[in-house]
């Protein structure tokens, strides 16, 4: 029977884990190789790694702490952040990634999407879409860390990334990420009615019964969190966690 993934996302900064408030306000939450050994032992279905500076230092991800992940996690990993070409693609599926996030770059050479799909097939490429509102409240489409604005509305963007193959899309909501306040669960509909391949969820879960509404209102087919897994409490305390598969099965997450 089919279940939806609960995806923890973590954002790498000089190696370490850090997490964002609106794609600001950075707070550092630990060592990414003890986190992968928690979720290890917590049964987490997937994790993904996204190093926030990639892009704007125009640099790869070091290939030996792509490695080290790999040596330690039990279940697969994407990896993301300043990827440009065929060449870093290999180099990460080569250490150990199953799939490769790729955000800037759909936006400036989507060529790149269509080749890196034709090389290493559907299932390893992944797109994310980052989504803030302008001065109007529109919502559109933002790539190079949220800094820069296509001008493009998500829903048209994500029929053009669709249509270059990829295995997946991931929305996430720059105005709702570390808020803890829900998903932008319209959203996550809207784009999930209008293409043909997987849609994550990402930006702004709360709670549990944020995973439910949005896979079984919003047809997302997976759900990717940030805070929800490193803090705790009301005053956000690093504890990292992970539902276990009764919680799961009581809200119905299938």
């Amino acid at each position: 029977m089919f279940r939806a993934r609960i995806i923890p996302v973590l954002l790498l900064r000089d190696k370490g884990l850090i997490k964002t408030v609106k794609f600001k306000s950075s707070k550092y939450v630990g060592d990414p190789i003890n986190a992968v050994r928690i979720f290890n032992d917590l049964g987490a279905d997937e994790l993904v790694f996204l190093d926030i500076d990639a892009t704007k230092q125009n640099r790869d991800i070091d290939i030996e702490f792509i490695k080290q992940i790999s040596k330690e996690a039990n279940m697969p990993f994407a990896i993301g952040g300043g990827i440009k070409s065929l060449e870093t693609i290999k180099k990460y599926i080569n250490s150990g990634a199953e799939k490769v996030i790729i955000n800037s770059e759909a936006f400036f050479n989507p060529t790149l999407i269509k080749e890196a799909v034709d090389e290493f097939g559907s299932s390893t490429i992944v797109v994310s879409m980052d989504v803030n509102k302008n001065f109007l409240g529109k919502q559109k489409v933002f790539v190079n860390s949220g800094k820069y604005n296509t001008k493009i509305d998500p829903i048209s963007y994500a029929q053009n990334i669709d249509k270059l193959g990829v295995g997946e899309i991931i929305i996430n909501s720059i105005y709702n990420d570390g808020m803890l306040s829900g998903y932008d669960f319209d959203l996550i509909k809207e784009v999930s009615k209008k293409v043909s391949v997987p849609v994550v969820a990402l930006g702004g879960a709360r709670d549990f019964k944020d995973f439910n509404r949005a896979i079984n209102e919003s047809y997302a087919s997976a759900v990717a969190a940030g805070s929800m897994f490193v803090f705790h409490g009301p005053r956000k305390a690093v504890l990292i966690n992970y539902p276990t598969r009764e919680e799961v099965r009581e809200l119905k997450i299938n």
